[in-house]
């Protein structure tokens, strides 16, 4: 199996759009190609499927251990023939200023794959020589194949003489002998729309097979794909680790799992750590449907419910069965997006929008993010463990807590701690549910979810 990571020089220079038409071209050839996202990211493993046909799987080096990761990689990419690891913001940030925890660079070193550095050219001749000097000669530990250049502006640039590289080639050819792979000419290649949380959504009805397809013949185009699959050793990697349990246990548990346009982010890894605790999960949508019948807990992840606040609201039968199941002290557990619904309900400008109403306060949507890796510890007032746990997760939302409708004595559940804020109290709680800011990765304590498993299966 071939394999590689696809980093950039930092965020925004295109390298979601190279990883697509990587996977996407590469697809069209036959192979099986496997993807994976370094980072805290729900949206990018979205595209990633519509490319490979496969889901696509999450890599971190903080959140998760070197083993973790190992382990995960292996396990999905077999059978595979390529696998493309996507990174995330530049190659070396990660959580701080001087660790390379959660960076992409830590991944790659761990798994001991190559990189393509994707170099947004645009505005750039000689200059583009240093900048790829420094990148290549910052961590003589990372191994990168090759170079991207993208977003590349001028013609000229581009154009073949006698010479077999570009103005920018000659530059870059004069401080390192890393071969260039392609350079793609500005405006190529259709750019994602974005919004606050990041890109769209692959489902969403102005994307589609064809901006994938579109992706993929500018990556034949302007990309020397022949070439960089050659360059690539087979990936042996480390010896086998254990953590990828092989056993089904009895799925004797149904919890449901909101999932549509308004909730759907979720650690995949989440769901199979879910599963393998013994339960069946139940897709429900909150926007269409009615309220499950005969489930043993209910489990909202994170996404767009103020994107969606009037049709949530209406479904009032959905919101009626919720109100019940958590009257009847139901375990319930609602992550960011689920801390919304959760809620009495949000305010989106001028709008206000009435959700479930279990928890107290109102939530309002803001203009500026609240972000970064958080790890958390549970305490005594937790709903689902019986002792204390520690995990790992990040928050990223622009939603807050309406301060002046949150009682003083609603309790919390978590003891957080953030790089960025330090110490301070989440994870609200009422009865047997729990709503929370913090995106937990339950891989970073399996226990978490076994907890909630046994929670709803009424043995706390």
């Amino acid at each position: 199996m071939k394999a590689l990571v696809i980093a950039g020089t930092r965020s925004g220079v295109g390298k979601t759009s190279l990883s697509l038409g990587i996977m996407a071209a590469l697809r069209r050839r036959g192979l099986r190609v496997q993807s994976f996202k370094v980072g805290p990211d729900f949206i990018d493993p979205g595209h990633h499927r519509l490319a490979t046909g496969r889901i696509s799987h999450n890599l971190d080096g903080w959140m998760l251990s070197k083993d973790d990761n190992l382990a995960l990689f292996r396990h999905y990419s077999q059978g595979c023939d390529v696998a493309i690891i996507e990174g995330v913001m530049g190659v070396f940030d990660g959580y701080g200023a001087t660790s390379e925890d959660g960076s992409t660079a830590q991944i790659a070193k761990w798994l001991g794959i190559p990189v393509l550095l994707v170099v947004d050219a645009s505005r750039m001749s000689r200059s583009v020589a240093a900048l790829v000097s420094g990148y290549v000669h910052f961590d003589a530990d990372l191994s990168i194949t090759g170079i991207a250049l993208n977003k590349v502006g001028n013609t000229r640039n581009i154009y073949r003489t006698t010479s077999p590289l570009s103005r920018l080639g000659e530059a870059i050819a004069s401080v390192t002998s890393i071969p260039i792979w392609g350079e793609i000419p500005k405006n190529s290649v259709p750019e994602i729309p974005s919004r606050h949380l990041g890109l769209w959504m692959a489902e969403e009805d102005n994307l589609g097979d064809e901006y994938i397809e579109t992706l993929a013949e500018a990556t034949e185009t302007y990309l020397d794909l022949d070439g960089l699959l050659a360059s690539l050793p087979d990936w042996r990697g480390e010896a086998a680790v254990e953590g990828m349990p092989t056993g089904r246990p009895i799925q004797n548990v149904r919890i449901a799992i909101a999932r549509d346009a308004a909730f759907c982010f979720y650690y995949e890894d989440n769901l199979r750590l879910l599963r393998e605790a013994g339960a069946t999960l139940i897709e429900v949508s909150p926007l269409r449907d009615k309220f499950p019948q005969d489930i043993d807990g209910f489990y909202f992840g994170g996404g767009y419910p103020e994107l969606h606040g009037e049709r949530l609201s209406q479904n009032q039968g959905f919101l009626g069965g919720l109100r019940e199941f958590a009257a009847q002290k139901c375990p319930i557990y609602g992550e960011c997006g689920g801390l919304i619904y959760l809620s009495q309900g949000i305010e989106v400008q001028e709008s206000r929008y009435r959700f479930a109403g279990i928890f107290p306060f109102w939530t309002r949507l803001g203009d500026r993010p609240n972000l970064g890796y958080t790890k958390i510890e549970t305490t005594g007032n937790h709903p689902f463990c019986q002792q204390p746990l520690r995990v790992k997760g990040h928050r990223f939302h622009y939603s807050q807590l309406i301060s002046e409708t949150v009682p003083p004595e609603i309790p919390t559940c978590y003891q957080a701690h953030s790089w960025r804020i330090g110490e301070f109290p989440e994870g609200y709680v009422l009865g047997n549910s729990l709503a929370s800011y913090v995106h937990l990765h339950f891989r970073s304590n399996p226990e978490f979810a076994k907890q909630f498993v046994q929670a709803c299966r009424g043995l706390y």
